[in-house]
């Protein structure tokens, strides 16, 4: 009886020892999750993953450049678990190569603008028909524009200058970004006169009283169809994230920034 009573009490300490690991051990650290990401969602996307952060606990990891300088990246094996492209096609490129875990959605619908700096001697004008005089009569030195060779705004302001067929004659005054962020820069420093680049760059307010902006026409050019896409290798955490930016909340802060939504 005493060797039964004995066992008993050994049996309640070690009990009570286990109870009381498990609720002092340290909680699992947050996962990480690692998006690789358009530079024109640079503020809106910024602002979306805070907001992610402060509700779920999961840490957003994010890496700005131009899609297709983050495409090339994935293609090598970079370890993003998201990736969100300014331009749909790199998307698909990345499914077929078998990178991805499906062909991603839409999230957003991008538009490119000129910017002109306080200072400059050239007008907002959308139609481009400035630009053009600026360019014959001196007043224009330098054009930012996204590199077209990677990056989806490049592309795109490089089409829209060919539709009003100024694209040979402008090449001289070219300064290229890495991605429409710096081409940006370029354009708000005041460095060049003029820059087409992204809506939603522009409609930061730490950007919209640097200078004047205007839309250019979107049938010059092909749409900027942004899609998102989970990499094969994203953890279950990634796709709450990839979930989100299709909430209210996301798509509310998308459109404030100029993006259009489907």
């Amino acid at each position: 009886m005493k060797k039964y009573a004995y066992l008993m009490l050994i049996s309640f300490y070690l009990l009570g020892f286990t109870f009381a690991w498990s609720q002092e051990k340290p909680s699992s650290p947050a996962t990480v999750i690692t998006v690789a990401a358009a530079s024109d969602l640079k503020f809106a996307l910024t602002e979306i993953a805070g907001s992610y952060e402060k509700n779920s606990g999961h840490k957003i990891n994010l890496l700005f450049g131009s899609s297709g300088t983050l495409a090339t990246q994935l293609l090598q094996n970079a370890p993003f678990d998201i990736f969100m492209s300014a331009d749909e096609s790199l998307v698909f490129k990345l499914a077929d190569a078998g990178k991805t875990q499906d062909r991603g959605r839409l999230y957003a619908i991008g538009r490119i603008g000129l910017f002109i700096p306080k200072g400059s001697p050239l007008k907002a004008d959308g139609s481009l028909k400035d630009l053009a005089a600026a360019l014959r009569d001196g007043r224009l030195k330098q054009l930012a524009i996204a590199n077209p060779e990677h990056a989806p705004y490049g592309q795109r302001a490089r089409q829209a200058l060919e539709y009003v067929n100024l694209w040979t004659d402008v090449q001289a005054k070219l300064v290229l970004g890495e991605n429409v962020s710096q081409a940006a820069q370029f354009a708000m420093s005041g460095s060049a006169q003029a820059g087409i680049i992204a809506q939603s760059l522009v409609l930061s307010p730490t950007v919209a009283d640097k200078g004047q902006f205007e839309l250019i026409p979107e049938s010059w050019h092909q749409p900027l169809n942004q899609r998102m896409v989970l990499l094969k290798t994203a953890p279950a955490s990634a796709k709450q994230f990839y979930d989100y930016m299709a909430s209210a909340y996301a798509k509310d802060v998308l459109k404030r920034y100029g993006f259009g939504l489907l």
